[in-house]
Parts: structure tokens; sequence; C-alpha cells
């Protein structure tokens, strides 16, 4: 049994990927798609995911440590079980055989990378279920510069509200320790809700929820959200000219309109 998956399980579960990999074999995507991702709304990226048939990638009704931002990276998922003796007995002596210190927990923190996401299923446990506290979300925050999805618990909120350039999406909050659950693996697919979340995975959490992409439909997603947002601004522009009515602009557009679009597209490309 290996706790962390091996790099050649986890390039088999992810096959389509189309980028360059960790050395752990979870996908990199791109710096620069990850940034674009920010201004990506849960609409746009549902939207393409659904038509390719990926419909259980969103789970909603978080909570947020700082509702201001939007939380984008790339998912590093693990799973934790309630805990049984005769499993903890032997996840606790893999670890001391691989040297990890401290709890179960900051075993997986450790593994964290820039721009990772820690994407944590731990049953939705609240009380005695606090993934992290101010300490350990000190440590995301100079691993990752991005935040965790923890569908569990926080603890110390007062000390983790000062970590303003990250953010934590979970269920709530309590003053209890973790206690009474086992680390059951890392790096495999994991479920959130109702979301099933691959290692690498993009991640986008938004006022809306928390919607995991599939790194080989990263691309598309980004690039239908700059079409539809470019799109926005003309008709708006149009509307505000009165060249077009409302119920000519919010449905799918004439030959005529789509031209008209094309031609000031090109006078006015995209920066």
């Amino acid at each position: 049994m290996k706790l962390f998956a091996r790099a050649e399980d986890v390039i088999a579960l992810t096959p389509n990927n189309p980028f360059d990999r960790y050395a752990d074999g979870r996908p990199r995507i791109p710096d620069d798609l990850i940034e674009r991702l920010k201004l990506v709304t849960t609409e746009e990226a549902w939207g393409t995911m659904r038509k390719h048939g990926y419909n259980y990638q969103f789970e909603g009704n978080w909570l947020r440590t700082h509702p201001d931002q939007i939380l984008v990276g790339r998912a590093l998922p693990c799973t934790m079980v309630p805990m049984r003796p005769d499993l903890q007995e032997v996840v606790e002596a893999q670890g001391k055989a691989e040297g990890r210190i401290g709890g179960q927990n900051s075993w997986v923190i450790d593994e964290l990378q820039m721009g990772d996401v820690l994407v944590v299923d731990l049953f939705g446990k609240v009380r005695d279920g606090t993934f992290v506290g101010d300490n350990l979300s000190t440590s995301v925050r100079k691993r990752t510069q991005a935040g965790a999805v923890i569908h569990g618990g926080i603890r110390d909120f007062q000390g983790i509200s000062q970590l303003t350039d990250v953010t934590f999406y979970h269920r709530g909050m309590d003053p209890t320790a973790i206690k009474d659950v086992t680390l059951s693996a890392v790096n495999m697919p994991t479920r959130i809700g109702d979301a099933t979340v691959m290692p690498g995975d993009a991640v986008l959490g938004t006022p809306t929820g928390i919607i995991f992409i599939p790194p080989h439909l990263i691309q598309e997603v980004v690039e239908r959200s700059e079409d539809i947002r470019v799109r926005d601004t003309f008709g708006k522009m149009r509307l505000q000219e009165g060249k077009y009515t409302p119920g000519e602009i919010d449905r799918t557009w004439s030959e005529a309109i789509e031209a008209d679009f094309q031609n000031w597209l090109k006078a006015n490309p995209p920066v």
C-alpha cells in the first residue's frame, strides 16, 4: 500500500493531460492559464464541461475565509476517513518509515508546491475535524500562495483571517483540534460533496462555489470565457447605441450581427 500515490499511478489516472507534469505525476497546467482562470465565472466553466459530459465537477454552499478573493490553482487532493484502529496503525507505521513529521494533516501540507490548492475530503466533519488552524494555514500560504478547499472544519479563524493573500473554503469553524480521523490517500481521486476531483485539476473558487476543471479542458474553458467577455462588451455597446434590440442581442446572433461583431473585433482586438 502506498498512502501517497506513485507518479506512475497519477500519470496512468490522467492520460488526457496535454501539459508537463510535476515529479509526483500531477499535470502541471501552465501558469498563464491559471492566471487567466481568475476572470472565468463558474457558469462559464460549468457550461464548457457539461458540453463534454463532465456533470459532477461543482460543489457549492461554502464558507470562505476571504470572500473578496477568487481561488485558483492546481489540485493536490487527499482523503481522510473516520479513524479505525487497525488502519491508523498501518498509516502511522508507513509515515514513520517514510520519515514524515507531525500529524497526518501536516504530511499532506509538506507536499504542496507553489500554485497548488490543497483539496481535502474530510467527509464534512467540523467538530474534531479542523484540518488547519492558523499555523498550518500559514504553511499552506507559504507553500502555495493560493489556499485550500476543505470539506471539513478549520480553527483559529482570527489568525487565518490575517492571511490576506490566500483563501480557504470550508464547512465550518470549531475550537476543537482534529482527531479520530485517518489519512487514507493522497494524490488519488477524491470526492468533495457532489464533485469528483483528480490530481492536477484546475481549481476555480468563486462566490458561487468550487469547480474542478480537468487539465485537458482548461484551455477551452479559458478561451470560451474570454470570447464571451469580448462579445458582452460589443453587445452592450451596440445596445447603448440603440443599433440592436435586447431580443436581438440576448440570443444566438444573426449572420448580420455576427459579421458586425467580427468587423468590430478586427478593429478592436483584445489586449
